[in-house]
């Protein structure tokens, strides 16, 4: 199954002492500096929708935004632009730029908060329902692969992998890592 279109959400570790405003200048300096990969076009502001998008960043190839998606608080990175190569080389560009933009704002938040994303636990999302329907299927298919990368990514297999089953949900995984890891090494 050739996936497209990956998500990675990097969950806030316990609350958002920041207020969510702030990103709108942040997110607006990094269009100005060209701080991430990739053609930064514009921010939105959706904090009025309930446990929803929060604030965007939007891109060409890719979005990042502060995210309440299911009211837990993360930044995540949401690949729109095809990536050559095969699944594996996906799931590393979008891990790789969701780690890069967290790390980026804990070091322009430090002095603020700080703000401290997890270490042990991301989401990986699909955001492709005709290629990966939110079914058992496609999860008995991605499954294997998955797992393998996950635990090249952590260097352990010491974690587990839970599926949001919900129906009109996308194909969603919760991955929670028994040993933290270094979101460095991610990039």
């Amino acid at each position: 199954m050739q996936l497209q279109h990956v998500n990675i959400k990097m969950f806030v570790d316990g609350s958002l002492d920041v207020d969510p405003g702030k990103f709108i200048n942040i997110f607006h300096a990094w269009i100005r500096d060209s701080a991430l990969d990739g053609l930064l076009i514009d921010v939105a502001d959706y904090r009025h929708v309930p446990a929803g998008p929060g604030v965007m960043l939007i891109g060409l190839e890719g979005d990042y935004n502060l995210d309440n998606t299911g009211d837990r608080w993360g930044l995540r990175y949401n690949r729109k632009a095809e990536v050559e190569g095969n699944n594996e080389d996906r799931f590393r560009q979008a891990i790789q730029a969701t780690a890069t933009a967290c790390l980026l704002l804990e070091e322009t938040l430090a002095t603020e908060g700080p703000l401290k994303f997890s270490r042990q636990e991301f989401e990986l999302c699909i955001n492709d329902r005709a290629h990966a329907p939110n079914t058992s299927a496609t999860l008995s298919a991605c499954q294997p692969e998955i797992k393998t990368f996950v635990s090249q990514l952590l260097g352990h297999e010491d974690f587990t992998i839970d599926h949001d089953p919900a129906p009109r949900g996308l194909f969603r995984l919760t991955i929670k890592s028994a040993k933290p890891f270094d979101l460095a090494k991610l990039v």
